[in-house]
């Protein structure tokens, strides 16, 4: 029976991945209400912008998008503006719908599976409903979803919220406390995945190393034992772990499983035991080497992608210094850094002693340059060696871009693979590297494998 489409939604996805998966959801209600999706805002009657509120920059271009839409909105009658996600958690005291009074609808968090109802209603009687409360929302394996990434990697979002409270984030308050979901529910919704050809499955929290830490159902490692179990040629990836919760437990089921991928991201924000103290960051830095010490030890072949914050209230020189010669040693395979910014209502706002913003991005900026020169060295240890490479495009007759299971999607490198014959995304296929710049690889496919 075909669909009657009366309006076409053109949507925009900001911030991480864990808000990614609310616009799939949405996306869902959208078709359910008989909604179009359009990537083409000129051909589209509303523009819906899912917005990430986690730093100052990512407000301001979640503003920028909303000027955008005002824009398009005065080229036709008719048209709508909605706006979504964390912005609107954040701003509790409505300062953007004062600013920008042309969006018709402030859609709140907990209202992200009835989109298509708020705004078949908007269209109907004029009800934008903006109102929206504490956070709440966590979906499940019955919550329809439309599928967004490309098709053979895919997010499973098995917790929401966040009970660590550090001292410089507004996470809990945007998004509200853990709330896990249960063993049953994401296993369910992974062999779905799986039914429908997804390979990679990419497992997604704010801590998902605090799953199961709200209720009695099991752990993290519990769950990966379930999903290892599970049948089919597949990956599981680990995003957003925290090292105050990592156990022996789980690192020997990473260890032992047949699908884990040997990659863990695991933001440590600094290593001064004065500083992680302020942070509220629940360990040591004895401990964060007998961690990484562990993990190393078990999984020799373990990639870690980690972050750090620079200029955070009353670093000092020779405390910035210890986070440098840290991660000069450590040579972590993939690494970011932040320059610390202030975040309205968190603990951090209230410290004296604050860095000047100029040293804060001076200190991130060296760090930054230093790992520049450390990437590049590791990637010339890899010329000449055969790795395997998942497909994510074709782009051209012979050539294709992919990962190594030591890169997630939209997050880390490439590689950029020539003499490619009869590949299609998701294929896992052998590249010789033959060459490699700071971050990214070029190699020749050697053998397509089944």
């Amino acid at each position: 029976m075909a669909r009657n489409i009366q309006k076409n939604v053109h949507i925009v996805s900001l911030g991480c991945p864990k808000n990614f998966v609310d616009t799939e959801v949405m996306a869902a209600s959208l078709l359910a209400h008989d909604f179009g999706i359009s990537p083409d805002p000129a051909h589209s009657d509303v523009f819906l912008i899912n917005t990430c509120a986690f730093l100052p920059s990512a407000r301001a271009e979640a503003e920028e998008f909303i000027e955008e839409a005002i824009q398009w909105k005065k080229q036709r009658k008719n048209r709508r503006i909605v706006v979504s996600g964390c912005l609107n958690q954040w701003d509790n005291e409505h300062i953007y719908e004062k600013k920008y009074p042309e969006v018709d609808l402030w859609n709140g968090i907990n209202k992200t599976p009835d989109l298509g109802k708020t705004l078949s209603r908007l269209y109907s009687d004029g009800n934008s409903d903006s109102q929206y409360e504490h956070c709440s929302f966590l979906y499940d394996e019955n919550t329809p979803r439309l599928q967004l990434t490309l098709p053979h990697y895919a997010y499973i979002k098995i917790s929401e919220g966040c009970d660590n409270c550090c001292s410089y984030c507004s996470i809990p308050r945007i998004r509200g406390h853990l709330r896990s979901r249960s063993i049953k529910s994401v296993i369910t919704e992974a062999e779905n995945l799986l039914r429908n050809g997804v390979k990679e499955l990419i497992l997604i929290g704010q801590d998902i190393t605090a799953f199961g830490h709200d209720h009695k159902d099991g752990s993290l490692a519990e769950l990966l034992r379930h999903l290892d179990m599970l049948e089919g040629d597949f990956m599981v990836r680990l995003l957003y772990t925290h090292p105050a919760h990592f156990t022996d437990e789980l690192i020997e089921t990473i260890a032992k499983s047949q699908h884990i991928l040997h990659y863990i991201d695991m933001p440590l924000q600094h290593i001064s035991d004065r500083i992680m103290a302020s942070m509220g960051r629940k360990v040591t830095r004895q401990q964060v080497e007998a961690l990484l010490d562990k993990l190393t030890a078990a999984i020799p072949d373990i990639t870690i992608r980690t972050t750090f914050i620079t200029g955070y209230p009353g670093e000092t020189e020779e405390e910035f210094q210890e986070l440098y010669d840290f991660a000069a040693a450590r040579k972590f395979q993939r690494l970011g850094v932040f320059a610390y910014c202030e975040e309205p209502q968190t603990r951090a706002i209230e410290l004296a002693d604050k860095v000047p913003a100029e040293v804060a991005e001076e200190r991130r900026d060296k760090i930054m340059e230093m790992q520049a020169k450390n990437s590049l060295i590791f990637n010339n240890s890899l010329v000449g060696k055969d790795l395997r490479v998942i497909v994510d495009e074709q782009t051209g007759k012979s050539t294709a871009l992919g990962r190594t299971y030591m890169d997630a999607p939209d997050i880390d490198n490439l590689v950029y693979v020539r003499n490619v014959l009869r590949v299609s995304a998701g294929d896992i296929i052998t590249v010789k590297i033959t060459a490699c710049s700071n971050y990214d690889l070029e190699g020749k496919m050697v053998v397509k494998q089944k």
